[in-house]
């Protein structure tokens, strides 16, 4: 397996020093590819995305898997010939006149391991920035989807030479062994546990890494919100795709006074949105459903007050005590914590506390407490009045802070983040800044001096 790795990674390498810089048109014609392979073969991707888990809703499939990549591509492709252009920066007029400028260049080959949770979009969202970039791409997609891995290795031989994307299917140890390739950049999507191991496989060839790691994302419900609106919001995100998400709210924090309300209210909107377990998401496997289960179990052991509509929708756990796993650990699955607090303050205190998470979620209309939270908190995203929909928009930059991740990518970002931003310097055929060289003269020490 490292060989066939080491003849992939030298086939891609031959072809970024045959073509260091591909030009807009081959960028867009690559990337105009990935959207007519994730739009032709749809039904193959919702079919083995849905064999994988054993049951999956379409619906968001199409939402969280297929759309969000064809929209990637569409405002890559529109944006491509304003990203590429080189721009200006001031001159000191000491160097007058003379021209400089920042121009993006190409990284050269990008490694992309890719989680399982969203297998068709979380492992082809970067590779629309990296190609944008005009990078190749090596992408090691999820053992634990096997089906998508395996039609996702197949599509891609289909649409795209070897020597600009290729897909390494394998388990843990090939894994393993790909986070230790020299790359240009790697990006790794997962675990904090695993993104550390990747971490210190990439430093030993002073790989740069972007890790989109996730953590424990709260969501702050404040007194002057309509509860019924933020509690639909909040179930939305908790419930898609059975919490398996990195930015899905991991608990939840509100005034002690409007508990019962808030706790109310979302037992309403999981009833409304999740009544049976026909548009439900199953756990990806046994272990990840008894680890939900498991979570769950200790906190009713532990005499906390559990509102459980049944297995195929969110579980409220009230007010749980800190030492529980469902408050120490991500949850990655339908645990929801309800956690009264005195105001926000102490629920800003609360998060503040713990490791910066992916996305802070804040229900309020009040200009002066979103703004609070805006220069008080620290997270990869800030969101008001929803749940996961920022992760929507193109021009927006995904990625953590801390425990929960370094560097971002989507649209621009992404651009930025799998290129090299070039200084570029030119000095006029006739310039004064000569004057500088040496020998140096006893006016240039008197005109330092004045400066």
């Amino acid at each position: 397996m490292t060989c066939h790795l080491n003849a992939c990674l030298e086939t891609q390498r031959l072809a970024c020093r045959q073509s260091p810089y591909p030009s807009r048109a081959e960028r867009r014609e690559l990337l105009a590819r990935l959207a007519l392979m994730t739009r032709r073969h749809r039904h193959a991707i919702i079919e083995d995305i849905q064999t994988d888990f054993g049951q999956r809703s379409e619906v968001e499939i199409q939402l969280a898997d297929i759309q969000p990549v064809l929209d990637a591509v569409s405002h890559a492709r529109r944006h491509l010939w304003h990203w590429m252009r080189p721009w200006r920066v001031s001159v000191p007029w000491r160097l007058l006149p003379a021209r400089a400028r920042i121009a993006p260049q190409p990284l050269g080959v990008v490694g992309i391991i890719a989680p399982w949770n969203y297998p068709w979009s979380l492992a082809l969202m970067p590779v629309v920035d990296a190609l944008a970039a005009g990078n190749r791409v090596m992408l090691k997609p999820s053992e634990l989807t096997p089906h998508t891995s395996a039609l996702l290795g197949r599509l891609v031989t289909q649409y795209f030479s070897p020597r600009t994307l290729c897909v390494i299917e394998g388990d843990a140890t090939t894994g393993q062994a790909f986070s230790a390739l020299p790359f240009d950049h790697l990006l790794f999507t997962g675990s904090p546990q695993v993104g550390r191991k990747v971490a210190l496989a990439a430093a030993n060839n002073l790989t740069p890494t972007t890790l989109e790691l996730g953590g424990k994302s709260p969501a702050f419900v404040a007194g002057d919100a309509d509860f019924t609106r933020a509690a639909d919001a909040i179930i939305f995100g908790k419930g898609m795709n059975a919490g398996q998400t990195c930015i899905a709210p991991d608990y939840v924090l509100v005034e002690s006074r409007h508990i019962d309300a808030l706790t109310n209210a979302l037992s309403r909107a999981i009833l409304k949105q999740r009544p049976s377990a026909r548009e439900a998401t199953q756990p990806i496997n046994e272990a990840q459903r008894a680890r939900s289960e498991a979570m769950l179990a200790e906190a009713r052991n532990h005499g906390c007050r559990i509102i459980d509509h049944g297995a195929h929708a969110p579980a409220l756990v009230i007010d749980p005590h800190q030492r529980l796993a469902v408050m120490r650990e991500e949850i990655f699955g339908r645990c929801l914590p309800v956690i009264s607090v005195k105001d926000s303050n102490k629920a800003l205190d609360f998060v503040a506390a713990r490791p910066h998470p992916l996305a802070i979620y804040v229900f309020t209309q009040q200009r002066d407490q979103q703004r609070h939270w805006q220069h008080a908190s620290q997270s990869g995203a800030l969101v008001f009045n929803t749940t996961l929909l920022h992760h929507a928009v193109p021009g927006l930059p995904f990625g953590g802070v801390g425990a929960s991740g370094h560097g971002a990518y989507h649209g621009r970002h992404g651009f930025h983040r799998f290129s090299h931003l070039r200084g570029m310097f030119y000095l006029a055929s006739r310039s004064p800044a000569t004057q500088l060289y040496p020998p140096y003269r006893r006016w240039l020490l008197k005109l330092l001096r004045l400066i």
